[in-house]
């Protein structure tokens, strides 16, 4: 595969011991210019200490462009506090100029009905227009979430006639054992917003794992992140990918580490 560089983005989640500034310059060092901040980091806040007024100085000062805020949660269980919430990081993304606030679905083994989803998204969708903010919806594909298929999430987005896109993530393509009967006949690729990607070595049944298994890309894969790749460019996806592991393996990682890390995953895409 041949992919452009500039559509690969740096999820601050490889990072967590790395303040934003420091974040900001490992990225441009890699090349890159694309990011993806987190509202669940240790400061528990998007921009950590700084005033929106300081982060946008950064991104001006590294070149970097923030692509989403992760993540609205859970979106399909809309009561005043999860409104509050939206509110405050469709701000967040508005002042620091993200382009997207990506939500997840309730993963707490409670049954929600696409009916009560379907609903949420239209209750959400002019909140989201009012700020010029792009929302992505994320299936997770845990056992115990309430949305976990890509393509009842797509159904949903169109039912509720709400401007929205999805977020595939192999990793959760990979947990939900239906993604390989539905994905391919019936996905539409220009409804996809961003893809993103990490690497499982670990052989445990499929319903047995979670975000700490979460690494990079290797050839010893079990989530097949290289052929989901391959077949999302095959399809005719533009957008971009976004690295995103999750274990608490990176913690110990050096700036170093990640950047050998970064390097090596996009290398074997490139392959």
């Amino acid at each position: 595969m041949a992919i452009d560089p500039t559509r690969f983005c740096i999820n601050r989640k490889i990072a967590p011991g790395l303040s934003l500034e420091a974040f900001f310059q490992l990225v441009q060092r890699m090349g890159l210019n694309k990011v993806e901040l987190r509202n669940d980091m240790p400061s528990g806040k998007v921009c950590d200490d700084l005033s929106y007024e300081q982060t946008r100085a950064l991104l001006e000062k590294y070149h970097i462009e923030v692509v989403t805020i992760n993540a609205l949660y859970p979106f399909n269980r809309v009561d005043e506090a999860l409104l509050a919430k939206a509110d405050a990081l469709l701000q967040d993304a508005q002042a620091i100029g993200a382009k997207a606030l990506v939500m997840c679905p309730l993963n707490e083994g409670v049954a929600i009905a696409p009916d009560d989803t379907l609903a949420a998204l239209a209750a959400l969708a002019p909140r989201f227009a009012q700020h010029g903010v792009q929302g992505l919806v994320e299936p997770l594909g845990f056992p115990v979430s309430s949305l976990r298929s890509a393509v009842q999430a797509q159904r949903l987005i169109r039912d509720a006639q709400a401007p929205f896109k999805l977020v595939i993530d192999t990793f959760h393509h990979y947990l939900y054992e239906h993604a390989e009967q539905e994905f391919p006949a019936e996905i539409d690729v220009e409804m996809i917003g961003l893809v993103h990607l990490s690497g499982v070595e670990d052989t445990r049944a499929t319903a047995e794992l979670t975000d700490e298994e979460r690494i990079m890309l290797s050839d010893r894969d079990v989530l097949n992140s290289l052929a989901q790749v391959k077949r999302l460019e095959m399809l005719d996806y533009k957008g971009v990918y976004a690295f995103e592991p999750f274990s608490s393996e990176l913690n110990s990682w050096t700036p170093a580490e990640i950047e050998r890390q970064i390097r090596h995953s996009i290398a074997l895409l490139q392959a």
